[in-house]
């Protein structure tokens, strides 16, 4: 059945196909890699067998030229497994894109196939210890020198930090550029490049099995055809880029939104209390009904966006809304449903536990919720 109006029997076939190769390849092993701190990479390569790394990647490049709506079914179906899959979105619509974009016909001949197949996976990097949203203000450079860019500094946060062996980096290529954005260029830094090194894997508060990494760069030598696109314009590029990162924030929180709203209602009408099921209990009823209408309302707005993106409008505005309503819904949904579950709820064996730890984040990282309140502020003239 057709989850959305755009979706016609393919789409169908692919949720399914992809659904059964998750119940198998990782519901079973998905507590395993939360206690790990790790997804392997094995998991990886099935998924690039199968055809779920980076659809919309052209044939002659060994994708499938699909369009985002099927990259919207694989974000959902990895969502409804775990958030700690959402290294595997990362590197699906928002890292690949860039090279997509405004990779040369030899970069993307370079890396894209082994994006496909799993052996690039792939990360961004812009955050760094002092500077969160304000990109303008990084201060990893990479000075020119003959034909290498010599990089230094270091970032964090980074998903994929672990796995990630071909590292899309916000750089400073002129610390002095007035404005400062006009400093910014974007660099391909590969794993074993001589003075790129990882740090620590970050112990998260959620999010546990998703590898999260700081990154240093030591007279890093890059060479100048790692370029991505022109000199000058990365922060341009990101900026372009972004509607499309913070519209797959959205997706996961919703589908995170639905998927506590099903096991919850699931729950209530199973576990009794004073002789009867809790779902019984008119408070439990209005919280439900609550959740249902946040649920609904959710997913009527984030179809709307989807086929917008699809369509290539330019709809920022409503997709800085969508991230921030709807990651703020789901985390007071979380706290809800975790409080209609009582003790168990706190119990990590039930899956309301993971996802009330995992959630929060999700207002913070593509940007603040804060920062897309100054966004919709901005476009509305104030």
């Amino acid at each position: 059945m057709a989850r959305y109006r755009f979706e016609m029997d393919e789409h169908v076939m692919f949720r399914d196909s992809l659904r059964k190769f998750l119940q198998k390849e990782a519901v079973p092993h998905y507590d395993k890699w939360e206690k790990d701190r790790l997804i392997p990479i094995a998991f990886w390569k099935k998924l690039g067998e199968m055809g779920f790394l980076c659809p919309q990647v052209d044939e002659k490049y060994g994708g499938l030229g699909l369009d985002f709506s099927f990259s919207v079914i694989i974000g959902e179906e990895l969502e409804r497994v775990g958030a700690g899959l959402t290294g595997v979105g990362l590197h699906n619509d928002i890292v690949v894109p860039y090279i997509e974009s405004f990779g040369t016909m030899e970069q993307k001949a370079r890396w894209l196939p082994g994006c496909v197949s799993a052996n690039n996976i792939a990360a961004i990097a812009m955050t760094e210890p002092g500077t969160g949203s304000d990109l303008a203000n990084i201060w990893t450079t990479a000075i020119k020198d003959g034909d290498h860019y010599v990089v230094n500094g270091q970032k964090t946060f980074i998903t994929n930090g672990i796995n990630g062996n071909l590292i899309l980096v916000a750089v400073k290529t002129d610390p002095y550029a007035e404005p400062k954005h006009r400093g910014v260029s974007l660099l391909i830094i590969e794993e074993g490049t001589p003075g790129f090194t990882k740090g620590r894997k970050l112990d998260k508060v959620g999010l546990h099995s998703q590898d999260t990494a700081e990154l240093f760069f030591e007279d890093c030598r890059v060479p100048v055809t790692n370029l991505i696109g022109e000199e000058g314009k990365g922060f341009s590029y990101l900026m372009e880029k972004l509607q499309q990162e913070r519209l797959v924030v959205a997706i996961a929180a919703q589908t995170a939104s639905e998927d506590m709203l099903e096991m919850t209602l699931e729950y209530v009408k199973s576990r009794k209390a004073f002789d009867k099921p809790i779902g019984s209990f008119q408070n439990t009823q209005f919280k439900l009904a609550e959740i249902a209408t946040k649920v609904e309302i959710g997913k009527v707005f984030l179809e709307s966006l989807i086929e917008d993106h699809l369509a290539g409008k330019d709809v920022v505005t409503k997709v800085s809304m969508a991230k921030y309503w709807l990651t703020d819904t789901a985390r007071e949904i979380s706290a809800e449903c975790m409080q209609l579950h009582g003790g168990y709820g706190y119990m990590e064996e039930y899956k309301i536990a993971r996802r009330y730890r995992d959630i929060p984040v999700a207002s913070i990282y593509a940007g603040t919720n804060e920062i897309m309140k100054v966004i919709i502020a901005k476009n509305m003239g104030l």
